[in-house]
């Protein structure tokens, strides 16, 4: 396949490649990760999406560790404590790094952490805590460095954690959503997805601006039977989507929700091969139809095709 620049690279557009497969000339354009070149051509080496800027032609593979960049949101899970830091897995090639310094104390006082903070730093984060926070720095290892210093980061509860390939979570203008079921998200760039109960600003907030009690609590909440159910609905549309290698945003997981409401009334019919086809097909535009004999049906174009991926 040789690429034609306004066919295949058009905005918007999308094109699946292999290893092994001519994408283009050098004399057109310059190689760049996922691909070599071999006499005047520029071939794939690895299985993904091609992308273009400018003349740099990449290939980014399907299944990859998360590669961070500085700014993005994370979810992790700590590892290790260690003199003055934490050891976080961010599903990123190599543990992520929290410093004492960039956490927020109990009580929300700003000053230098002291030794007697470093002895009570399993009682912020202690191993298999899960976490939200931000990348602040890449080191010349290739590892980061996180922090925690807002009032939305920090310790995690109340929730479920869902793992998907990073390639599938979009950057969005906020990755904190608030679906109507009652029920938050924390989609991390990094692939980790935080599904938890809702919780209201004003309960976040104590009266000096700070719950120290809720931000390092290790006990949830009590959640109610209607709740859990709402948490594991959420939870099965984002697998369902990750297993058909659709790309997750805040919009098409509301979508997806409201119309698993009509076409899965309890979760467990969500796990159905048929229910990840009408997701997709909404993905693809495609109109779908359930008829009373609880099977689905395409209504397709000539051009059109239906797969089911599950």
């Amino acid at each position: 396949m040789d690429l034609d620049a306004e066919e295949l690279y058009a905005p918007g557009g999308s094109k699946l490649t292999y290893p092994g497969e001519t994408l283009t000339s050098t004399q057109e354009f310059m190689r760049g990760h996922g691909t070599y070149v071999d006499g005047e051509q520029v071939i794939a080496s690895v299985a993904g999406a091609i992308e273009r800027v400018n003349k740099l032609v990449t290939v980014r593979p399907v299944r990859t560790r998360y590669n961070p960049e500085v700014g993005d949101l994370v979810v992790g899970r700590v590892t290790e404590v260690q003199p003055r830091r934490w050891k976080v897995d961010a599903n990123s090639r190599q543990d992520a790094a929290l410093m004492l310094a960039s956490v927020n104390l109990p009580g929300g006082v700003q000053r230098r952490k002291l030794e007697s903070d470093e002895l009570q730093m399993r009682t912020f984060f202690e191993e298999g805590d899960l976490l939200v926070a931000e990348v602040q720095a890449l080191m010349g290892d290739g590892s980061m460095s996180l922090h925690t210093r807002s009032l939305r980061y920090g310790k995690l509860r109340n929730g479920q954690l869902v793992t998907v390939p990073p390639i599938l979570v979009r950057r969005l203008k906020s990755h904190f959503i608030t679906l109507p079921c009652d029920v938050d998200l924390i989609l991390g760039l990094n692939g980790y997805i935080w599904v938890n109960k809702h919780v209201a600003a004003s309960q976040q907030v104590g009266e000096e601006g700070f719950d120290a009690e809720a931000v390092y609590s290790n006990q949830n909440d009590v959640i109610d039977e209607i709740t859990r159910a709402s948490i594991s609905r959420v939870c099965n549309i984002i697998r369902v989507l990750a297993a058909h290698y659709v790309p997750l945003t805040d919009v098409l997981i509301l979508e997806a929700y409201q119309l698993s409401l009509t076409h899965a009334p309890t979760v467990s019919d969500m796990l159905r091969p048929e229910f990840g086809d009408i997701l997709v097909g909404v993905w693809m535009g495609v109109s779908l139809s359930f008829d009373n004999q609880s099977k689905y049906h395409c209504r397709l174009r000539p051009s059109d095709h239906c797969e089911n991926g599950m």
